[in-house]
């Protein structure tokens, strides 16, 4: 996955090879719960006109102010790939270190795959202070490489009182803290257009054959039914990991995942035969998919009025930064969880944590913010950010649509599967025009190549796993 994200999941960790059969049936049984907690939240979204509610459970106090040294006369840098809103938001949480601490934060644009562009600045002797990096792998790469710095005690702190055990075991490298997992997503979502849906006398899907028959029934009804971002990657490789972590289940994904399992396996060919039967059908998919964005796919779905390019589009809860603001979330821009395949929902996740590269007073003290609710809450009420500390208010969020979704990732604790490709070596899952991405790309212009494109992925992992 690219643009951050969540997978719901038993504990999982860098260190961690292979689950204990006991707690593979844990992970089956907790997956099923949070899934079924997910859709029956959902489900349950209302909330005024302006799609806002009252509150929905969580903390609702506000959390007492971290403690932040004076850093007057400081300058850092942090660097992420984040850009439009999603970079402009961010930046007034890092206006608010500023204001509390005295010093200069300078936000750095970095380019997909930030691990080379990381690599680039190192070389250059100007690393920044901080990267966010989205996957567990590039922790790893940056740590093995000598670049990442260890968090210190007062991050630790923070980390310790705001994240369940699974969000900081997953920012670890050897057993030691490097990552803040600041921003997290649920991208076992779907998004949709309400009038069209109520037009065609559609209604939400909970199977994936129910999503094939409101698919039919929206285009039946004149509107193309699916909008796809292909242009990026990381967007086919959710539609993926959704259908296989449902349809495989928990224990083939976390094997596929380290390739413990070739892409030849047949739960992977059973897995893209399903895709098939969206991906096949070029009616149901708006035209020059491959060209298109994934800012362009959400906006595809949500303006037009009751014709638009089309009327849902897979995406995780960070959309709602590019629905128009003229569309009110949960009444005229509603959301659904991917429904299940197998025998329960997916929920799929990622996440951005925040990485030391040069170890100073002021960079652990910026690290330290980052894992504390104060910051989070500043990203949480101006919407389209979904965050892992759970001492975050549920209040905090700005309507009753992403406060659900909000309180379903914090409910679920230490159960979730963290996004497969990001879980991947960089060159393999994370890394435009190459790799995974390329050829789920490449798949959605021949969807009939199932063996072929199963050739391809493993060959590929096979490279970049080094087996």
């Amino acid at each position: 996955m690219r643009m951050t994200s969540s997978t719901i999941r038993t504990r999982w960790s860098p260190e961690r090879n292979k689950a204990t059969p006991h707690s593979r049936r844990s992970t089956r049984a907790a997956a099923a719960v949070a899934a079924g907690a997910l859709a029956l939240s959902l489900t349950a979204c209302g909330g005024d006109d302006n799609g806002n509610s009252g509150n929905t459970g969580g903390t609702e106090e506000t959390a007492s102010q971290v403690t932040l040294p004076k850093l007057d006369g400081t300058s850092l840098e942090i660097a992420a790939v984040w850009s439009g809103t999603e970079q402009a938001n961010f930046k007034k949480v890092l206006q608010e270190f500023e204001k509390r601490t005295g010093a200069k934060v300078t936000f750095v644009p970095a380019q997909d795959p930030i691990i080379n562009f990381i690599g680039s600045k190192v070389a250059g002797g100007q690393p920044p202070d901080i990267a966010m990096l989205p996957q567990p792998g590039a922790i790893k790469q940056a740590v093995d490489r000598g670049w990442a710095k260890p968090l210190g005690s007062d991050a630790q702190k923070e980390l310790g009182e705001n994240y369940s055990q699974g969000w900081q075991d997953i920012g670890k490298v050897n057993g030691k803290p490097y990552g803040v997992y600041y921003k997290a997503a649920n991208k076992s979502l779907i998004w949709y257009n309400n009038q069209v849906f109520e037009n065609a006398g559609a209604s939400e899907p909970e199977t994936w054959p129910d999503l094939l028959n409101t698919a039919q029934t929206v285009f039946d009804s004149g509107v193309t039914p699916f909008s796809i971002g292909a242009a990026e990657g990381w967007t086919l490789t959710d539609w993926f990991e959704n259908v296989y972590l449902s349809q495989a289940g928990p224990e083939k994904y976390d094997q596929l995942a380290k390739h413990e399992i070739k892409w030849t396996d047949p739960s992977v060919k059973d897995a893209l035969t399903t895709l098939a039967q969206v991906w096949g059908k070029p009616d149901w998919i708006a035209n020059g998919a491959l060209q298109t964005d994934f800012p362009a796919s959400v906006t595809q779905v949500f303006t037009g009025g009751d014709q638009p390019k089309a009327a849902m589009v897979a995406a995780g809860d960070f959309a709602q930064v590019n629905i128009p603001s003229s569309m009110k979330i949960g009444t005229d821009a509603k959301v659904f969880p991917f429904p299940a395949v197998g025998d329960q929902g997916p929920v799929v996740s990622g996440g951005d944590a925040a990485v030391i590269l040069e170890d100073s007073k002021g960079s652990q003290a910026l690290a330290t913010w980052l894992a504390s609710p104060d910051a989070a809450q500043i990203q949480a009420k101006l919407g389209g950010y979904l965050s892992p500390n759970k001492n975050v208010p549920n209040s905090a969020y700005p309507n009753a649509v992403q406060q659900k979704i909000a309180k379903a990732l914090i409910d679920a604790g230490d159960d979730f599967r963290f996004d497969m490709s990001d879980q991947a070596p960089q060159a393999f899952g994370g890394t435009p025009g190459k790799g995974e991405w390329k050829i789920l790309q490449d798949f959605l212009k021949n969807p009939k190549d199932i063996a072929g494109t199963q050739a391809k992925l493993e060959a590929e992992a096979a490279a970049a796993y080094g087996n």
